[in-house]
């Protein structure tokens, strides 16, 4: 299946889950949401997967950089929904592409890896539409989505190790999930109390842990291991496109004029980089 297709199917699941996670946050608040997500997703992969089936496989370096790589990944995803609490989906969505374009601009080379880079930073910032007259909430929100882009940068690096070790793919990525979900727990556990007494609120949370951590997540490793650093890194402007549209289906956030030449320009940067000869330069795929 072509790299893009597959992002779209991993974009549409993770953003109906962030979509679904909104109407969670009166609930709880939405850094203990995110970190629910991780941990639910951990224990499906951990369980689907049986890491210690592999233990000789195992050696510190790999289990040194799975549990960095899932700090990193839980972190993300709590600041991506502390952020998600004040700005819109799309918004959101494309001002954390921010990380994903420096590691292109970074580690990305000849002119068509360049010009996609000029062409998906000008979509971003069309996408992005953050006001001028900006509230306490929302620098609040600019500044967690700062932290996600960083951690989306570190992702991308340290995703591409895990998955194309021996360990790698949807094992490596459940004892990374499983690391960063035990790092966090002493900071966001202690108000996850309410899942447990409220059988609805469970389900809605399990619903956003298959949807936005293990679906995404699982397809991004497949990927990762056929791509460079750089085209997986400019696939990834897929998302604000899916993010808005899926924001104005689910909760009415309707992109206008200059948001929509936004995601032609980020649809433009994809056919520059999506190249069927970059799976055939780089690791096999899984077995």
């Amino acid at each position: 299946m072509p790299a893009p297709l597959l992002f779209v199917v991993s974009a549409i699941a993770q953003y109906v889950g962030a979509a679904v996670a909104v109407d969670l946050f009166d609930r709880m608040g939405p850094g203990t949401v995110a970190w629910l997500r991780v941990a639910i997703a951990a224990l499906v992969l951990v369980l689907w997967t049986r890491p210690w089936g592999s233990r000789g496989r195992w050696t510190r370096p790999a289990l040194r950089t799975a549990a960095l790589f899932g700090v990193v990944l839980a972190v993300m995803n709590v600041a991506f929904y502390v952020a998600l609490d004040t700005l819109p989906l799309g918004t959101a969505v494309a001002l954390e592409f921010a990380g994903p374009v420096a590691v292109a601009a970074i580690t990305g080379s000849g002119w068509r890896d360049r010009a996609a880079i000029v062409v998906a930073a000008s979509g971003v910032v069309l996408l992005a539409g953050v006001s001028l007259h900006l509230g306490d909430e929302a620098v609040r929100g600019l500044v967690a989505i700062a932290v996600a882009a960083t951690c989306w940068a570190l992702y991308i690096v340290l995703g591409r190790r895990v998955a194309t070790a021996p360990t790698g793919g949807l094992t490596g990525l459940g004892v990374a999930m499983a690391a960063g979900a035990l790092v966090l727990a002493p900071f966001l556990a202690r108000d996850a109390g309410p899942v447990l007494t409220d059988a609805r609120l469970a389900v809605l949370v399990v619903l956003v842990a298959l949807l936005s951590s293990v679906v995404p997540y699982g397809i991004e490793q497949v990927v990762l291991r056929r791509v460079r650093p750089a085209t997986f890194a400019v696939l990834l402007a897929l998302l604000p496109a899916t993010a808005a549209v899926v924001g104005a289906v689910m909760l009415q956030q309707v992109p206008h004029g200059v948001e929509v030449v936004g995601l032609v320009l980020v649809s433009g940067a994809i056919a520059l980089t999506a190249r069927t000869t970059d799976a055939d330069r780089e690791a096999p795929p899984p077995a």
